[in-house]
């Protein structure tokens, strides 16, 4: 996604890439599957530089402190203002869910360690726990329940610190009117698993290709409803999976750490492993609905995933109605079946060499253009 957005920069030479977890400073498990499947471990500090050095790129300027007291309805406006977000309870959208865990200690800490930096150190000490990621450079991620603040030394300085509750909630609505919410104002689960900024990504750039088509007035308002109906499911699967993780990998008690003794040899076999990255990648999400259409269709297409554009490979009489429709169009010549790819590389169409069948299905799920709105806030 990052690479779609130009925005990927010098991240993969940067990043660490993991080889096992220890547990007391025992390997517990191999996870050099992940070392081949290309996962990054970085700071999202680090991601949100890039993303801002990218805007700057494109003339966007960013304000800081913009207090909002008000939601007037003209403009739409995207929510993207984290779990407290001001813009969910101004549009007076309920957060629905419940908490999981007390006191919760996350900070990034530079600390000379005699520990192993390519693995996740997991370290219990009776109701003791402490959980130690590798960042890049001598920076590491601490994770402690209870508000824990042992570490294996002297930490040399704090470069973050957060405590707080985990909570598992969903927002009622991702829509309200103009209003829209992604990220940590739609959704919150544990940080178990690193999964929230992929979500959060996830959500913005399935809204924001959508988006555009509403304020360009080549789509009616009726297709940001397939926002919500394509990305709740993706949350909600997250929120499900890291909640029993969290209390399984982190709850100290004697249950809890026989589990942790029988499950771990489950987690060295290939098809758990496989799942895990799949999972964890959220490479698998596969959307349904109207903007799915055909055999495959809703699936990521690797070939095209990098584009960051509306793809269409086929003839070029489909081209030009998907261009009367889309804008900006890039053109595969394909043998066999029109595919339309969406802008966030999953297949949106898959049909017959005929424009009139494609014209078709995009009238039907862009509806009638609405008059484009003026905005001047995000």
């Amino acid at each position: 996604m990052l690479a779609r957005l130009g925005a990927l920069g010098d991240l993969p030479d940067k990043a660490v890439r993991l080889r096992s977890l220890r547990i007391n400073g025992e390997v517990a498990l191999d996870m050099n599957f992940l070392r081949e499947a290309g996962q990054l471990i970085v700071s999202q500090a680090w991601v949100e530089e890039r993303l801002r050095d990218r805007l700057s790129a494109l003339g966007v300027e960013i304000e800081w402190n913009t207090p909002i007291s008000a939601v007037s309805g003209r403009d739409w406006l995207v929510g993207c203002d984290g779990a407290h977000s001001a813009v969910r309870k101004t549009a007076g959208i309920a957060f629905e869910g419940q908490p999981v865990m007390e006191n919760f200690l996350l900070r990034d800490v530079h600390a000379e360690w005699d520990l192993d930096r390519e693995s996740i150190h997991l370290f219990v000490d009776g109701p003791r726990m402490t959980t130690l990621f590798p960042l890049p450079g001598d920076i590491w991620r601490v994770m402690s329940p209870d508000g824990g603040r042992w570490t294996p030394g002297p930490v040399d300085a704090v470069v973050w610190e957060s405590t707080f509750r985990i909570h598992r909630r969903q927002a009622a609505t991702y829509r309200r009117g103009n209003v829209l919410l992604a990220g940590d104002a739609a959704h919150i689960h544990s940080p178990l698993g690193g999964q929230g900024m992929n979500t959060g990504l996830g959500d913005a750039e399935n809204l924001a290709w959508k988006l555009a088509l509403v304020v360009q007035g080549r789509a009616s308002a009726a297709l940001l409803d397939t926002y919500e109906a394509e990305r709740r499911p993706v949350a909600a699967r997250v929120l499900a999976a890291t909640t029993p993780a969290t209390r399984w990998a982190l709850q100290p008690g004697r249950m809890t750490q026989r589990l942790r003794d029988f499950t771990w040899p489950l987690m060295t076999l290939p098809v758990v492993q496989r799942r895990l990255v799949r999972a964890a990648s959220q490479l698998d999400v596969r959307y349904s609905g109207p903007l799915a259409a055909g055999r495959r269709g809703g699936q990521r297409v690797p070939a095209f995933a990098r584009t960051g554009r509306w793809v269409l490979a086929g003839p070029a009489t489909c081209l030009e109605v998907a261009r009367e429709r889309l804008g900006d169009v890039v053109h595969h010549e394909r043998a066999g079946d029109t595919l339309l790819m969406r802008p966030d590389g999953h297949l949106a169409w898959r049909g017959p060499n005929s424009p009139e069948r494609l014209s078709a299905w995009l009238n039907e799920v862009l509806g009638v253009p609405e008059t484009p709105k003026q905005t001047t806030r995000s």
